[in-house]
């Protein structure tokens, strides 16, 4: 269950996080200095300028898996990971490193960075998941395939694809995510610390959900079992029931 305090925790380990990727680049660079020729300059590559993502998202944007904290890159849509580097840009997203780091990306820019994660290949690894009653698992099982129509909640499966794996360009996989992290994503909707373009429908069925409902969907995501094809289904292969910017405000059919 995500709650205020651990949103303040995640936000406070970021600040120090940054402090020390920061001193710990001065440091690097410092002792380069000393031991190099003037003109000697790192690579241009594209790895050698990912080096501020993938120092926190894994070489190959694996994430984190065993905590949650950073999330997996590897694999998601180039649209739906230039979308994000946009929304922290903009302020719609929260989240001080993320912002810091991507304040003066280009568009351009940012979508390279995006398309090369969204071509890495690299396995999916468990984490680890809260104790939870039968009932709850059978909550978030139904919410996640079947949605809840008095609250308003489309399935997850109706945008995010038959298989929870995301729909290119623009929506994300859902399955094999750690709990940790879909929790607290769900939280940051409902607490307007994680936003994007009008209409949110994002946020619109955060704010539907309870707390106890959140829990029940981020278990049964983490405990699911991957399909054996994770990519992402075509476009144009599912019809959101839902009006959402993201995909271009147009309205959809149930």
């Amino acid at each position: 269950m995500i709650t205020t305090a651990r949103q303040a925790v995640h936000v406070f380990h970021g600040v120090a996080l940054l402090a020390a990727v920061a001193l710990g680049f001065a440091t690097t660079f410092a002792a380069q200095a000393a031991d190099q020729p003037p003109n000697d300059m790192p690579p241009d590559t594209l790895q050698q300028r990912i080096a501020a993502c993938t120092a926190c998202h894994g070489t190959h944007g694996e994430g984190t898996p065993d905590t949650g904290f950073f999330p997996r890159l590897a694999g998601k849509p180039a649209g739906y990971l230039a979308r994000q580097m946009q929304d922290f840009k903009q302020g719609l997203r929260k989240y001080p490193p993320m912002e810091y780091t991507v304040r003066y990306l280009s568009a351009q820019y940012m979508q390279e960075i995006a398309q090369y994660f969204a071509a890495q290949q690299v396995p999916y690894s468990p984490s680890p998941v809260p104790r939870v009653s039968h009932e709850a698992m059978k909550r978030g099982q139904a919410l996640v395939t079947q949605g809840d129509a008095a609250l308003k909640v489309p399935a997850c499966s109706a945008c995010h694809g038959s298989e929870l794996t995301g729909v290119q360009p623009d929506i994300p996989g859902l399955v094999g995510l750690p709990y940790d992290y879909v929790s607290s994503q769900l939280g940051s909707w409902r607490t307007r610390t994680r936003a994007t373009v009008a209409p949110d429908c994002m946020a619109q069925i955060a704010g539907r959900l309870t707390e106890s409902d959140i829990t029940a969907v981020s278990a049964y995501l983490a405990t699911r079992q991957l399909p054996a094809d994770m990519h992402a289904q075509p476009a144009g292969s599912v019809n959101p029931p839902l009006h959402c910017g993201v995909l271009g405000g147009k309205e959809s059919g149930a």
